[in-house]
């Protein structure tokens, strides 16, 4: 595969990227088609879009695994290694510098009034990460017949109740019921291909063995193992990883449910991939050496999805299992992200948060306006809220 830029330039345009890539997944898709499409014509429009395809088929996060295949698709490996770091390295400085305002002592009193009052918008931006997903992957399900429309709503509900209730499992969720539909996609099109259930239910089972091993190996080995369920086994990517997150977070006594809302906002605050999220985390469960953990473990499977199978992605796109998989996982991802924001209403603590909710939800849904603006107005109402001698949240 012939280079098509400099190292230099791969490093100057992805870094730019991740320095302005503000308001997740779909504006770091659209910087990235802008750049490799349309002015540099590294990539063809159909490779792009089949590039999109193939990385929502993988699990982790979506965008940051569209960046590092681009930077593969320019600059070979040397490429995908330098274009990743140059995307997610800004945002992790932002995010782990804000982390020791927000999350280090007891804070200013006007960081703790911003913080509450942006933590009290994100489950309407959970509301609305999971409305714009649900639309499409409806119309797919109910072109395909009866009997795949009612499998999509038992994923739906199925995992909307694990994200509202057993979030640190919700990845045996989406797996298992990815692997339900294409077991039955495998039984429709020929039963003598139906992979031996015995076999899935020892992957499976595999994970909660991982767990336990991680749990007792320290804080730094769980912080490693909150950040490898949100790197490498989530689907959906974004909200999904609240769920993974939280119980470990706010169980652990890492983080009050105040400070957790907090981390979800600085996440859609901050540019680059919304998976940076992991590292507030870590940051508050072990410093410094938390943080960058949990941002190396989160990202690691993208780079090795990218440089190992990049190559595949045509076939992985044009794969009926892979599709079929999705089909199963993806709702689930949709219906989990929807199950988040009963978690993240259900953290608030103060009446006029669940005001600042209401009026996010607004600015969002009917006024359709960007995450990053209605973060910000719920951040400034907060001050407000503060400045006149409100009660914040402990």
């Amino acid at each position: 595969m012939p280079h098509q830029a400099s190292l230099a330039t791969v490093l100057r345009e992805w870094g730019r990227i991740g320095c302005i890539g503000f308001g997740g997944p779909p504006a770091h898709i659209a910087l990235l088609r802008q750049l490799c499409v349309d002015r540099r014509r590294w990539l063809d429009a159909q490779e792009f879009e089949d590039a999109i395809s193939a990385c929502n088929l993988l699990p982790g996060p979506a965008s940051t695994e569209l960046a590092i295949f681009c930077a593969w698709r320019v600059r070979g490996r040397p490429g995908a290694l330098a274009g990743g770091l140059a995307f997610i390295v800004p945002g992790l400085v932002c995010i782990l510098a804000l982390s020791a305002l927000f999350l280090e002592g007891t804070p200013p009193w006007w960081v703790e009034a911003a913080g509450a009052g942006a933590g009290s918008a994100v489950a309407a931006v959970a509301v609305q990460a999971g409305w714009s997903l649900l639309v499409p992957s409806w119309t797919r399900a109910r072109a395909s017949g009866r009997g795949r429309r009612f499998r999509w709503a038992a994923y739906l509900l199925a995992g909307g109740a694990a994200s509202a209730t057993i979030g640190p499992w919700l990845v045996l969720v989406l797996l298992g019921c990815g692997i339900v539909e294409l077991v039955v996609t495998q039984a429709r099109d020929d039963p003598s291909k139906q992979v031996p259930a015995g076999e899935k239910a020892r992957s499976i089972v595999a994970l909660p063995v991982l767990a336990g091993a991680a749990a007792g190996s320290g804080v730094l080995g769980a912080v490693a193992w909150v950040a490898f369920k949100v790197g490498a086994l989530s689907f959906g990517g974004g909200f999904v990883i609240i769920p993974l997150m939280r119980a470990d977070a706010v169980g652990r006594g890492w983080m009050t449910s105040a400070q957790f809302l907090n981390a979800v906002a600085l996440g859609q605050i901050t540019p680059g991939p919304v998976v940076q999220t992991v590292s507030a985390v870590g940051y508050a469960a072990a410093g410094l050496a938390g943080g960058l953990l949990a941002a190396l473990v989160a990202f690691s499977p993208s780079f090795a999805f990218i440089l190992g199978g990049a190559r595949y992605f045509s076939s992985l796109r044009a794969s009926r299992r892979a599709q079929a998989f999705l089909d199963g996982s993806g709702p689930a991802a949709i219906g989990a992200i929807l199950g988040s924001a009963v978690l993240l209403a259900g953290a608030l603590t103060e009446a006029w948060q669940y005001a600042v909710l209401a009026g996010a939800a607004v600015l969002l849904l009917p006024l359709r306006r960007g995450v990053v603006l209605a973060l910000l107005a719920a951040a400034a109402t907060g001050l407000l809220i503060g400045l006149a001698g409100g009660p914040l949240p402990q």
